[in-house]
């Protein structure tokens, strides 16, 4: 029997920030963004746009025509979380209209811990091959303004059907793993904003892909010449190229060109989105099935999961023959190009508005043309509408923006939404 992914899609923001708008007004010379770090714009959310409205945004295509009561359990992952108690799955639960008869858990472990959402997914699948669980990674990269981390900052989410009819990617059983106690990334329950050490990151990055590749094939994993592709988690995509010339030189079996040709295609997306915490090596996946031009049926993907503190993980899977049926390419590709372009003074604005870490209550204007938003916080309850037609949206400085009657507001106290 074979387990994995039937289906994946993936969702980001209204807003788009280019990093040559970010050199010009913070003074730095734009190749050490284009170049140095291999990024070139990075997704903003509106306000009334979070993980929760990514995440259901993502998964709502893939459950087109599907039976949801066999859909028993959703693993949400992310590092942004909302709420130190209430799962983000809860409200995407609700926002999809999925059967009440349901599991639904987040996890967190920085940005590995999609991968351990997957892992677990399979499992559950392997126990009972009729039921099928939705996995979702959805983050918010947030640093603080003129760090270093600034220009790497990004949104996005994705979502994945696991199943018993892996008709995109076939999981093997073999992994590697690696933890230790590191403090290269992290941030506190009073910060918003993480803090980040990033030459020590990129190290322990290293190490622990060197630790994970050797107990991958400890663990009976194939040589690294059995690969056709590999995915990395991507902070900026020159890490993922700098990585995998570490793994080919660390087993010995590859050359620089030929490791480089291993990750072609897997870092477009991310290059445009920017980092997207968990989601980031899903979206890699994403962009190597919807950019490579030959038929990847049958090719071995290899894929390195990294959380900073640190846990990693390094698994493959097999592309399985009429995968492009389930791609939503022109889907994809539209989202990152239909983005609306802003300017550094409104990407100030957005990078300081005011979140559920303020207290209080807050009103959102509509500014996200997407099928969900978030409309207010009262009371300390985070408020979310599904958007049955689109009005007109705000502009990026947030003005004519009216909802009016065109959406229908939903909370989890409410009655199930209908999509």
């Amino acid at each position: 029997m074979q387990l994995g992914i039937e289906n994946i899609s993936f969702a980001t923001t209204e807003y788009v920030l280019p990093l040559t708008t970010l050199a010009e007004a913070t003074g730095v010379e734009v190749g050490k963004f284009h170049v140095g770090i291999g990024q070139e714009h990075m997704s903003v959310p509106a306000p009334d746009e979070d993980i929760v409205t990514m995440a259901a945004t993502a998964a709502q295509p893939i459950l087109e025509g599907q039976d949801l009561s066999a859909i028993r359990t959703v693993l949400f992952a992310t590092e942004s979380g909302i709420d130190q108690s209430k799962a983000a799955g809860v409200y995407v639960h609700h926002l999809l209209g999925l059967d009440p008869r349901c599991r639904v858990v987040e996890l967190k472990q920085a940005c590995y811990s999609a991968t351990a959402a997957l892992q677990m997914a399979v499992a559950l699948v392997a126990r009972r091959p009729e039921q099928k669980v939705l996995v979702i990674a959805s983050d918010v990269a947030r640093y603080d303004r003129d760090s270093s981390g600034e220009p790497t900052q990004g949104a996005g989410a994705v979502a994945m059907l696991v199943s018993s009819n892996p008709a995109v990617l076939a999981i093997e059983a073999e992994s590697g793993l690696h933890t230790a106690d590191v403090m290269d990334f992290w941030r506190p329950n009073y910060r918003s904003t993480a803090l980040v050490d990033g030459k020590y990151s990129v190290s322990v990055y290293m190490d622990a892909l060197r630790s994970a590749w050797d107990d991958y094939r400890d663990q009976g994993g194939h040589a690294l010449a059995d690969f056709d592709r590999f995915c990395y988690h991507q902070p900026f995509t020159r890490l993922a190229v700098k990585a995998h010339r570490t793994l080919a030189k660390h087993s010995g079996e590859l050359t620089a060109e030929q490791a480089d040709e291993q990750i072609a295609n897997t870092l477009d997306y991310n290059r445009q989105i920017g980092n997207t915490y968990t989601a980031s090596v899903y979206i890699g996946l994403l962009s190597l099935l919807e950019n490579a031009e030959e038929d990847l049926s049958g090719s071995r993907v290899g894929f390195f999961s990294y959380g900073s503190g640190s846990v990693a993980e390094l698994f493959a899977g097999v592309v399985q023959p009429g995968y492009r049926e389930m791609l939503r390419t022109t889907r994809h590709r539209e989202q990152i190009q239909r983005r609306r372009e802003i300017d550094h003074p409104t990407y100030v604005r957005l990078h300081a508005h005011p979140d559920g870490l303020v207290g209080g209550d807050h009103e959102f204007a509509q500014e996200t043309t997407g099928p969900f938003r978030l409309a207010a916080i009262r009371g300390h309850k985070r408020v979310y509408e599904t958007v049955a037609q689109f009005s007109a949206p705000a502009d990026a400085s947030g003005v004519e923006a009216s909802a009016g009657d065109a959406t229908t507001a939903v909370t989890t106290d409410t009655a199930t939404t209908s999509l």
